[in-house]
């Protein structure tokens, strides 16, 4: 019987063991994919320019990120340019083509949900060191591809469910999980047109921008200088 329950638990141990290098493969992978370790930990800043096509409107937007301190997102409507903005400790939102008469703060959850994307080397590179949890879900089939399925939980507190392509190992699909006012909010975002850019590897295309929003990138500027005042709200 004690022969039995130590060839079970062994069994056990190496299929948890297997479970995790699968999770882990995937990973790497991925990582490759996009430009590599070394070349990762080398990304500062991304400056993201592009069009947001949104119930039949054409809307300009950048998104400018600097690694591990803050993400402002630019939007123009109608003449108004309204931002969001997420740091490391705090968050505004100003959006005067929606009502918004001045920049209103970021519940303190969202703005710990938030930090874990402003790592731009990727989370889920050294995600056991950054706090975060990962696991292996197997396969599911998105669009006609039977792509690998990972669920990371991040430090933060969001929770997010990623679909690789077997082929490329690039992220096509992610499904976010966060909460507002104590209510869940899931998102859900596609991503194409992968181009190949100073040695790292972007989608040119994204869904779920918004209710149906489509976001187009027209220029990508990689390590440029930003202003640290981008990530602050003007006194």
């Amino acid at each position: 019987m004690k022969k039995i329950i130590s060839l079970i638990t062994l069994s056990f141990s190496l299929a948890v063991s297997v479970f995790s290098q699968t999770a882990d493969e995937i990973i790497e992978k991925h990582l490759a994919a996009i430009g590599g370790k070394e070349k990762l930990m080398q990304l500062n800043s991304v400056v993201t320019e592009g069009n947001l096509s949104v119930q039949g409107l054409d809307i300009p937007i950048i998104i400018s990120q600097q690694h591990n301190k803050g993400q402002r997102v630019e939007i123009a409507v109608m003449g108004m340019t309204g931002y969001i903005i997420n740091t490391l400790t705090e968050g505004w939102t100003f959006l005067p083509f929606q009502g918004q008469a001045a920049p209103e703060a970021m519940p303190a959850e969202a703005v710990k949900e938030g930090a874990d994307q402003l790592d731009l080397h990727s989370p889920l590179m050294n995600y056991k060191e950054k706090g975060h949890t990962v696991e292996y879900l197997g396969k599911e089939d998105f669009d006609g591809t039977e792509c690998f399925k990972l669920k990371a939980i991040l430090k933060g507190g969001a929770e997010a469910t990623m679909f690789f392509d077997p082929a490329s190992y690039y992220l096509i699909k992610q499904i976010t999980k966060t909460k507002a006012t104590g209510q869940e909010i899931s998102q859900e975002q596609t991503f194409s047109s992968f181009t190949k850019q100073d040695g790292y590897v972007f989608p040119f295309s994204m869904t779920g921008m918004g209710p149906g929003g489509v976001v187009t990138v027209t220029k990508i500027e990689i390590n440029k200088t930003l202003d640290g005042s981008l990530f602050t709200v003007p006194k």
